[in-house]
């Protein structure tokens, strides 16, 4: 009997991989009855990681789009993801205790069945809080291992955190390789190790296709046991982006898995809705260069859902290089010579701040002090130079504990500037403060709005 394979599409993350934009709601819920019609994804991605911010941004309702979106899914059995950010919840910093709470029962109101929780640190101090949280709120908690390639994640490394997630009843796993840089036979051989220990539990595997390794990983967890794969679609798959589920389930078919059909005619008018929503106004800014793949990605594991903001401040801060290089008698630097100094610099930067896997928000740091150095470079001072206060929150273990050790250098400049380490768990800094929200709403007259979902938006989104 062929073992069974499902498919999951990434469509939030597909826009924001592209370019950190998105549609807008009308658009989101035209297109959500054509994806279900497809008749191949069993779940769908719909909210999470920036989506909100970008609504709001964009002077949207966040709420209205996750409950008129997850209705049309739920129609068609299609479950709902959404990224989830474990002690950030949803946003770039901590939240406190009782809003990180609340937010599974709003999610869970509108719609959302699965959270995939990460801690971008794999600290599981960070991951287990919203396990429990999430399961009391009726929700399928997903826990993640932020997958990365350094002397310190190994197999053994990334089952033991497998190992207490479960044990804390995660019935979910999921292998999130943002930057594609997991090398195929080790995520083989992890997928194995987990099913060996817990064979009830789903493992999902979200794997970008920046360097080109996608692929060959997906064919290896499905072999080792994986359950649902993350694919995209058209325009939007390939780049720094997912595999597209038609190549995807091409490949799975060959190898003796049970896949599901794809209806072609649903996918070309998604792929056709898809381009007109670009050429409503998003493609003005998407860079063209994330529609491509380089190899030069895995020496630096950037993660395919930053490049997009990290070509923007690449763009901003090239003048500043410039001028700092041409006042030192120095040739100025072209964008790509600037974007492959910025890759060799994240590569040199990173071992010495302790491995942090490099996704949200870990990789803006680590991107942050790494252009930084650059800068730091052109204008003839030392490296390091300039960090901001969240990386040196990172740094000191206020997110949590960093998997590798920090170079001799770091610590010495955080002891010059008189900062002290910790490795107090990262929740006991944030505590409740629905109370003010609340206060703060009552003072201006504001609705608290359906399932509160209007005081959690502010509670969450309070800058």
């Amino acid at each position: 009997m062929k073992r069974e394979i499902k498919f999951s599409l990434v469509y939030r993350d597909m826009w924001q991989s592209s370019g950190k934009y998105q549609p807008r709601v009308d658009q989101l819920v035209k297109i959500a009855p054509v994806i279900a019609e497809m008749g191949c994804f069993a779940r769908v991605e719909t909210n999470g990681g920036a989506f909100e911010q970008v609504n709001l941004m964009y002077g949207e309702n966040p709420n209205k789009a996750v409950r008129e979106v997850t209705k049309i899914y739920h129609e068609y059995g299609i479950q709902t993801h959404m990224l989830d950010r474990g002690l950030n919840g949803i946003r770039m910093f901590p939240c406190p205790v009782d809003v990180r709470k609340m937010m599974y029962k709003v999610k869970h109101a509108q719609g959302v069945d699965i959270p995939r929780i990460f801690c971008g640190l794999n600290d599981t101090r960070n991951i287990i809080p919203s396990i429990k949280y999430a399961l009391e709120a009726g929700m399928i908690p997903q826990a993640t291992l932020c997958i990365t390639n350094s002397p310190v994640h190994t197999v053994e490394y990334y089952t033991a955190v497998a190992d207490e997630l479960v044990a804390a009843g995660a019935p979910e796993i999921c292998l999130k390789d943002m930057a594609g840089i997991g090398r195929p036979c080790f995520l083989g051989k992890l997928t194995k190790a987990i099913k060996d220990r817990h064979p009830e539990v789903v493992i999902e595997y979200h794997g970008h296709t920046g360097p080109g390794l996608s692929m060959a990983s997906v064919l290896e967890v499905c072999k080792n046991g994986a359950d649902i794969i993350d694919c995209a679609i058209e325009p939007l798959s390939w780049g720094k982006v997912h595999p597209d589920v038609i190549s995807v389930r091409a490949m799975l078919a060959d190898a003796g898995f049970d896949v599901p059909e794809i209806n072609m005619d649903a996918y070309m008018k998604a792929r056709t809705l898809t381009q007109e929503f670009i050429d409503d106004f998003l493609g003005l800014f998407m860079n063209p260069t994330n529609k491509l793949m380089s190899s030069l990605l895995l020496t630096c594991g950037l993660p395919g859902g930053m490049m997009g903001s990290m070509m923007a401040d690449l763009e901003n801060m090239q003048g500043a290089i410039n001028m700092a290089l041409k006042a030192n008698g120095k040739e100025p630097y072209t964008m790509e010579e600037l974007t492959l100094k910025l890759f060799n610099e994240v590569e040199y930067a990173w071992p010495k701040l302790g491995y942090p896997p490099l996704v949200t928000p870990f990789s803006q740091y680590v991107k942050n002090i790494a252009l930084m150095n650059v800068l730091c470079l052109a204008q003839g001072k030392e490296r390091f130079s300039m960090i901001d206060p969240n990386a040196w929150g990172m740094i000191l273990g206020k997110s949590g504990r960093l998997p590798g050790e920090l170079a001799p250098e770091i610590i010495a400049l955080a002891k010059e500037k008189g900062y002290e380490f910790t490795d107090a768990t990262p929740q006991d800094n944030y505590p409740d403060q629905l109370d003010v929200y609340r206060k703060e709403m009552d003072e201006n007259g504001w609705e608290y709005g359906e399932d509160d979902e209007e005081l959690f938006e502010l509670a969450m989104h309070d800058r």
